[in-house]
């Protein structure tokens, strides 16, 4: 039991079902799914359980320079015109996939749902952008491989995505929504891309954040200390979670406990995770239905 991707190729090109509206939408690479049910107790199956709302937001963003979007979740019960204040988790997404990727594929909101009627998540605010600080990097060019491997590039990618963040999503998010401002009441995960940039952007902003997770990280490079340049053990006191999950089968495993090692010989403490699988929403699913209920506590 759990969701599928596929596509035909015919002559050597891919091509979607066009008699299954199911998708799984993707810059590079877009599939349909095939869902094989499974049990209640699934995090990503749909439950008659109370439900949350996903909003759609566009905004011009002048750190990018482009049109572009994110998605909010909002637990069963939000009102906005309350005084309630909900904690807040940026959940990132990959290389390849939009803003829409935590909802469409990875079931984020259903998850949500199920954790929180379950009582094994408290109820928060889940913020769903849009992960690209160099869109360029996901253009369907010859030499597109090339450019997401140039350092330079990278780290170009998540610097301009930290200041879109930070700048730009974050207080239209606390404009709008009826979120902690307290650091201690904001999170922040991805996978992939997304968890090199959860890193990135969290370990870089203690003061913003406390909870930190990270799910097959790729794309973080090797220099560490160039890209934590002021991370030591002081980040202990700080930091009320710090959690780096990958596939024990995943090609990026090596990266993952190259970056563990360095933590160590800095004393930051960290929970690593190691699971069954490869680089696949079968993974991050049930990544975040492990991460979620930690948060807030």
């Amino acid at each position: 039991p759990d969701f599928y991707g596929y596509s035909f190729v015919a002559d050597g090109v891919g091509l979607i079902d066009p008699s299954n509206p199911l998708l799984k939408p993707n810059l590079l690479n877009t599939q349909n799914m095939v869902h094989v049910p499974g049990p209640a107790s699934l995090p990503w199956e749909r439950n008659e359980v109370p439900h949350g709302v996903v909003h759609h937001h566009f905004y011009k963003s002048q750190v990018v320079g482009d049109q572009r979007d994110y998605y909010v979740y909002t637990p069963p019960g939000y009102d906005a015109q309350a005084a309630t204040v909900y904690p807040v988790f940026y959940l990132l997404h990959g290389y390849s996939d939009m803003a829409n990727g935590w909802t469409a594929v990875g079931r984020a909101n259903i998850i949500m749902d199920n954790l929180i009627a379950e009582g094994r998540a408290k109820p928060m605010i889940v913020v769903m952008t849009l992960g690209y600080g160099v869109p360029a990097i996901v253009e369907r060019t010859p030499e597109f491989g090339s450019v997401f491997r140039d350092p330079t590039i990278l780290f170009r990618n998540m610097d301009l995505f930290r200041k879109a963040l930070l700048e730009e999503v974050m207080p239209a998010v606390e404009h709008e929504y009826g979120v902690s401002t307290d650091r201690q009441q904001r999170a922040i995960a991805g996978l992939s891309m997304g968890g090199a940039e959860s890193l990135f952007v969290g370990l870089n902003t203690l003061d913003r954040f406390a909870w930190v997770g990270s799910f097959s990280a790729g794309g973080l490079g090797n220099d560490f200390d160039k890209t934590f340049p002021h991370l030591n053990s002081g980040a202990n006191s700080q930091l009320k979670l710090l959690w780096i999950a990958c596939g024990m089968a995943d090609r990026l495993m090596g990266t993952n406990l190259k970056f563990r090692a360095w933590l160590d010989s800095k004393g930051v403490r960290h929970t690593d995770i190691d699971t069954t699988g490869m680089h696949a929403w079968m993974v991050w699913r049930r990544n975040l239905a492990s991460f979620a209920p930690l948060l807030f506590r």
